[in-house]
C-alpha cells in the first residue's frame, strides 16, 4: 500500500487540468467500497457566463453541462472513475465534451489516522471547442474530517494542460475545500469553495484567478443515494458569475 502512495504522489510531476464547469465537487476521503458501484448525474448550468466565443471556445452563459460518473471500488482503499462530459446550448445543440478516467487510493481506515487522507490522478480529453486544451492531468490530494456535526474537506489539487494553449504555463494551483453543519440526520448545510490561481511558481493577478462560492445542501435519504445542490457566485471576472449545480448518485 505504502509504495502505491508514494508512487501516485510521484505522479504530481504529471498533472492537469480537470473540473472546470463540469464537475463542481469537492472530495471527500472516502473511496466506494470493494465490489460496489457508484453512479453519479452531474447537472451544472451557468445562469450567468461568457457570451462570447473566446480563442476558438464556445461561450459558457445559459450553457447546460451533464455529466455522467461512474465509479467501481476494486479494494477497501481504491477505486477508478470514469466521466463522460456533455453540453448543451441554445444554437449549439448537445454536445460530446469528452472523457476522463480517474484512479484514486486512501489511506486505509485501520491505520487509524486523525484525518482522512486520499489521492486521485485524472487524466483526460475534452474537445477544442469547449476547452483551449485538449489534453490534460491533475492530481488531486484529498484530507477531510469529520468531528461531531462539523465537517471538513480541502482538495490543493495540482493541474497542467499536456496539449493545448496553456501547455506551458507549468503546474497550476486550483485549491476546492469544503466546510458543512448537520443540521439533522438529514439535512447538511455548508460553504464550498473553487479556485484557480495560475502557476505554482508565479500566481496569476487576481482579475485573472477563478474563484468561486458555492453555497450548498446535502441530504443524506439513504448511505445508499448522493444529493447535493449549490449556487455558485464568482468573485471575479475571469469566472463565470452565477452557477446552478446539482449531483445525484446511487451506490450499488
Amino acid at each position: 500500500m505504502l509504495p502505491v502512495l508514494c508512487g501516485c504522489l510521484l505522479a504530481a510531476y504529471w498533472t492537469a487540468r480537470a473540473q472546470d464547469n463540469y464537475e463542481i465537487q469537492v472530495y471527500g476521503s472516502e473511496t466506494v467500497p470493494a465490489g460496489a458501484t457508484m453512479v453519479e448525474l452531474h447537472s451544472n448550468f451557468t445562469a450567468e457566463g461568457r457570451k462570447t466565443e473566446e480563442n476558438g471556445v464556445l461561450p459558457t452563459d445559459h450553457a447546460f453541462h451533464e455529466t455522467l460518473e461512474i465509479t467501481r471500488g476494486f479494494t477497501p482503499w481504491f477505486e477508478t472513475g470514469f466521466y463522460v462530459f456533455t453540453s448543451a446550448r441554445s444554437g449549439d445543440g448537445w454536445q460530446w465534451v469528452g472523457d476522463h478516467i480517474r484512479p484514486r487510493i486512501r489511506v486505509p481506515e485501520e491505520w487509524h489516522w486523525p484525518v482522512g487522507l486520499s489521492l486521485s490522478v485524472e487524466a483526460g480529453y475534452q474537445q477544442r471547442k469547449f476547452s483551449e486544451d485538449t489534453w490534460s492531468l491533475e492530481l488531486r490530494p484529498i484530507i477531510d474530517k469529520q468531528w461531531g456535526r462539523w465537517y471538513g474537506s480541502f482538495n490543493p489539487a495540482i493541474e497542467k494542460s499536456l496539449k493545448g494553449a496553456n501547455a506551458t504555463r507549468g503546474y497550476e494551483f486550483a485549491p476546492n475545500a469544503k466546510v458543512s453543519y448537520d443540521v439533522t440526520k438529514v439535512v447538511t448545510l455548508g460553504v464550498e469553495y473553487y479556485g484557480s490561481l495560475g502557476p505554482a511558481t508565479h500566481f496569476d493577478a487576481v482579475g485573472d484567478q477563478q474563484h468561486l462560492i458555492v453555497p450548498a445542501l446535502d441530504l443524506n435519504f439513504s448511505p445508499k443515494w448522493e444529493f447535493n445542490f449549490g449556487v455558485g457566485v464568482g468573485l471575479t471576472h475571469s469566472t463565470d458569475h452565477l452557477i446552478i449545480k446539482m449531483i445525484i448518485g446511487r451506490r450499488f
